[in-house]
């Protein structure tokens, strides 16, 4: 069993039903974030599914310098702690630099690492310094079982409110494969894993000057992720993705999201 990870009012991990991080790639506007959100926790609501809202300030490594990043750190975080306050649903962004992790803590209830920054060792203690639960994302370049040295810089520094994200694993170039057995590997550490099943139906690098994705694969791989016993599931969404300013072709339309919740229930309800 792992040990669970409380954020707010509810658990991730040790038996808990599945919770969703879900949320747009990146923050576009100040309206798209609060309509995504304000949808996703009236349905998660319905269904009885823990929610935390994600959505990026900064998207710090785009292919290309003229990719849209996002508004920035303050701006961001601003729409973040409105959202937070005027929803009342718990708040997810990532950071890429250590100076970021104290005015995210004061904001955000889980704070992730990108999966690129998984072994950065500064960046991960002074996360794990604000004491908010830490979502750290596996690197594409990693084995689960390496994720082992991830998050012993974690419980170092103090902190054990820790999740691990599989998002597949680099397979040649400008592909990745997901590989189900990183989630009982990586449910060994004690921490609850979380699958990431837009990203890991991404092609980085693969549209050129950005990255390409197969959206239509993701609830697929989304479903066999609960299956396998994932305790939480993260996924990408947008109301129009082919317009989405990040990572729009890997994402999944929001109205679709709720066929693919009630799936995931009924799975996890059979396993169970």
């Amino acid at each position: 069993m792992t040990q669970p990870v409380k954020i707010g009012d509810f658990s991730i991990g040790s038996g808990h039903p599945f919770a969703l991080i879900a949320g747009p790639c990146v923050i576009e506007d100040n309206e798209t974030p609060f309509k995504i959100a304000a949808y996703l926790k009236q349905l998660t609501d319905q269904l009885a599914i823990p929610y935390i809202f994600k959505a990026s300030y900064d998207k710090a490594n785009r292919t290309s310098i003229h990719s849209f990043r996002g508004p920035g750190l303050s701006e961001g975080l601003e729409v973040l702690s409105q959202i937070r306050k005027e929803i009342g649903v718990a708040v997810l962004s990532d950071i890429h630099q250590a100076a970021d992790a104290a005015p995210t803590g004061e904001v955000l209830d889980v704070i992730q690492i990108p999966a690129f920054l998984c072994r950065q060792t500064d960046l991960l203690v002074e996360a794990a310094k604000t004491g908010k639960p830490i979502n750290i994302k596996k690197g594409q370049f990693l084995s689960p079982w390496d994720m082992t040295h991830v998050v012993e810089k974690i419980r170092q520094a103090g902190n054990d409110q820790i999740l691990i994200t599989e998002r597949g694993a680099m397979f040649g170039y400008n592909n990745l494969v997901s590989d189900f057995r990183s989630i009982p590997i990586m449910q060994q550490t004690g921490c609850p894993v979380v699958f990431d099943a837009t990203h890991s139906v991404q092609l980085p690098g693969g549209a050129g000057s950005a990255s390409g994705g197969q959206r239509e694969f993701a609830p697929l791989l989304a479903r066999a992720a609960v299956a396998v016993g994932a305790d939480a599931l993260f996924i990408e969404v947008h109301p129009t993705p082919d317009q989405a300013l990040s990572d729009g072709p890997n994402a999944i339309k929001l109205d679709d999201v709720e066929a693919l919740l009630i799936q995931l229930k009924h799975i996890q309800q059979a396993i169970k």
